[in-house]
């Protein structure tokens, strides 16, 4: 399976793959305004061959530091359990380590990304912006990051 760069054709197709994986939530617009502010990687937008999956990293902080907020993740209905999640994980969490990123922060099931490397944001003493997410926000670290509160791109605070 292949995993590339989104480009400028992928927009639409990311906006609908996103729709249908998250039932027309509020993901696919935080995506577009996410792609127009300062914290936006291009580097760090992925996409499954033919766009089955999309999968986009973007600048945060803990506390003054950099680091990287995941999400969202999105898999088209039809082909999920296939692997696709998986090899857009593993490709955003290698492009994000060789960029030299410190860490990698997301809100999701404990469950399913411990397999990636990821633990509670807790252990690491990284607060989340939301107290009542604190069970389900995790860290995969790749250098030292202080302990101290995540902060998300701009656009995560219109949810």
């Amino acid at each position: 399976m292949l995993i590339r760069r989104e480009t400028p054709a992928d927009i639409d197709a990311i906006r609908d793959v996103t729709n249908l994986a998250f039932k027309n939530g509020p993901e696919a617009p935080l995506i577009d305004w996410l792609r127009a502010d300062e914290g936006w990687i291009p580097e760090l937008s992925l996409v499954a061959e033919g766009v089955l999956g999309h999968v986009v990293c973007t600048r945060g902080y803990v506390g003054d530091v950099p680091a990287l907020g995941l999400g969202p993740i999105s898999v088209h209905p039809d082909h999920q359990r296939r692997g696709i999640g998986k090899a857009l994980m593993h490709a955003v969490l290698g492009a994000a380590e060789a960029r030299g990123e410190r860490a990698v922060i997301l809100l999701g099931d404990p469950r399913y990304y411990a397999r990636f490397g990821f633990r509670l944001a807790e252990e690491f003493g990284i607060t989340p912006p939301d107290d009542a997410w604190a069970h389900h926000f995790q860290a995969r670290l790749f250098a030292d990051v202080p302990a101290g509160p995540f902060r998300y791109a701009e656009p995560f605070t219109r949810l």
